[in-house]
């Protein structure tokens, strides 16, 4: 039998539990692997808000660890490989959007956070040496979507100023590192002092406040915003963009519906774009990033399985400086 997370019943985390399943044998195409770390991530919140009466979901998007068994037509891993999850499935190629079959793991019965998971060997992907089961069971989603929204959408490179609201949280932290790895100025904004604070210990430019001028802070303006923040932060965001400059949106955490001057924008000739995790191509890229520019995930705090409920916890009351992981094995 294998520990699998489980959601289903209730709604929030009474209705989170391990749950003994059958072990489930690797196909052909498939390789099987003992999870040694998981990460949580907002989207693990969401699916927590449903109910999943009929439909149990095994929780969680990101994993990392070693592969145990392999099935007879998989090539490209062995026993023994330290491997990592691709959180989709569905997008080899990066395109303008997700084609209709994409899918993200921890939306149904295949989820991260189980002892032992089997995957197809085109989801996986080996580790890299330099991180730590931690820091690899914590990156894929977060670290993808920040840098499909930065690279792929926003277009920054060397000597751009970027702007991103809402310091702190998974996402947003990979963002400052990418921006800082590319070579942009980054500017962030929080309501702690102390995310403020841990965000200009990671190389950001300037801290601001959120009921702060941002540009008066930044004293000017910046080329791209990368908004998560959704209707608290979007007219501010706006605002500080130059004319011509962009805002790349993924995230809506305090509202989904925003109002804004239409003349204004086609005016100043500003670009809006959306954006959502990113591809297999995006993700090997990402990687291959992280591995040139030696970069390490924020780590906020690493929980042992049994007190899951209190990383989640941590993840709800927005606690966190980074990404919370949960040691599995």
């Amino acid at each position: 039998m294998v520990k699998t997370l489980i959601h289903s019943g209730k709604v929030g985390l009474q209705g989170l539990k391990w749950e003994d399943r059958a072990e489930q044998p690797a196909g052909p195409s498939e390789i099987k692997i003992k999870v040694k770390a998981a990460g949580l991530n907002h989207r693990d919140l969401f699916a927590l808000s449903q109910v999943h009466e009929k439909h149990p979901v095994v929780i969680g998007s990101d994993a990392a660890g070693v592969v145990v068994a392999v099935g007879a037509e998989v090539t490209r891993f062995k026993i023994g490989d330290e491997v990592m999850l691709y959180p989709g499935s569905g997008w080899r190629k990066n395109s303008d959007t997700a084609p209709e079959t994409f899918a993200i793991l921890g939306s149904s019965e295949q989820g991260a956070m189980a002892e032992e998971i089997v995957v197809s060997e085109e989801n996986a992907v080996h580790k890299p040496a330099q991180l730590s089961w931690e820091e690899a069971g914590v990156l894929s989603l977060s670290a993808l979507t920040a840098y499909r929204a930065l690279f792929t959408k926003g277009g920054v490179s060397e000597g751009m100023k970027v702007l991103i609201p809402g310091i702190g949280g998974g996402v947003a932290n990979y963002l400052l590192q990418f921006a800082k790895a590319a070579g942009a100025i980054v500017y962030v904004t929080s309501r702690s002092q102390e995310k403020l604070r841990m965000a200009l210990q990671h190389g950001a430019e300037k801290g601001l406040l959120h009921d702060e001028d941002w540009v008066e802070g930044i004293g000017g303006k910046v080329d791209v915003v990368i908004e998560s923040v959704g209707a608290a932060t979007f007219d501010k965001s706006l605002a500080a963009v130059r004319r011509g400059g962009t805002i790349v949106t993924f995230g809506s955490s305090t509202g989904d519906l925003v109002t804004f001057d239409l003349r204004k924008f086609f005016y100043g000739q500003y670009t809006l774009k959306g954006s959502t995790m990113g591809s297999f191509e995006e993700y090997e890229a990402m990687l291959r990033f992280v591995e040139e520019h030696d970069l390490h995930p924020v780590v906020d705090a690493v929980y042992p399985a049994e007190e899951f409920r209190e990383a989640f916890q941590r993840l709800e009351n927005a606690e966190q400086t980074g990404k919370i992981a949960l040691q599995i094995g």
